[in-house]
């Protein structure tokens, strides 16, 4: 009876092996940046709360850089970066976006926006606001708003560990604030 339970238990280790090397975890990298949906790569239940992996650079702040500053981020030209600052001050990234819209195609945008970022409030965007992070689509949207109010940013990383991974927990947190 001991060698039946012994290799009930192997057959299922192995066969959680297979499935997992199997599995969504690999999703690429287009298909998790266009919106991030089918990428199941969860946190271990009960594992410890995550420290953000890498910072990344730091935002530029489109209410404080200089032109050059601006100027200089990919897919931002000039015009770009002259109209955002007639445009001072922003409140959020909603009224960012209508302003470089005039200037920047919306892929151009999603780049932009991996550099110049005013951080949201998790407790108060809109859909449409969540939405402007770069990589960010209706499924991962909808996980930001099922979760709120946040307490604070603990429960963001722990709530978005389900759906992806440590690092995109840290890349995602960088566009967030709790208010």
């Amino acid at each position: 009876m001991k060698r039946i339970m012994r290799g009930a238990g192997v057959l299922a280790a192995f066969s959680a092996l297979l499935l997992a090397g199997c599995g969504d975890g690999g999703a690429d990298t287009d298909a998790m940046e266009s919106d991030m949906g089918d990428m199941p790569a969860a946190m271990e239940p009960g594992a410890e709360p995550m420290e953000p992996a890498t910072s990344g650079p730091a935002f530029v702040d489109p209410n404080q850089a200089s032109r050059d500053e601006l100027a200089g981020v990919e897919g931002m030209s000039a015009a770009a970066a002259d109209a955002l600052i007639a445009g001072r001050p922003y409140s959020d990234m909603l009224a960012v976006d209508r302003v470089l819209a005039a200037h920047v195609d919306s892929a151009g945008r999603e780049t932009v926006y991996s550099r110049i970022w005013i951080p949201i409030d998790l407790n108060a965007a809109s859909e449409e606001e969540i939405l402007l992070i770069p990589g960010v689509g209706p499924r991962i949207a909808g996980e930001f708003e099922e979760y709120r109010p946040y307490q604070n940013i603990e429960q963001f990383r722990r709530e978005m560990g389900k759906y992806v991974d440590e690092n995109e927990v840290a890349r995602l947190e960088r566009y967030v604030s709790i208010r």
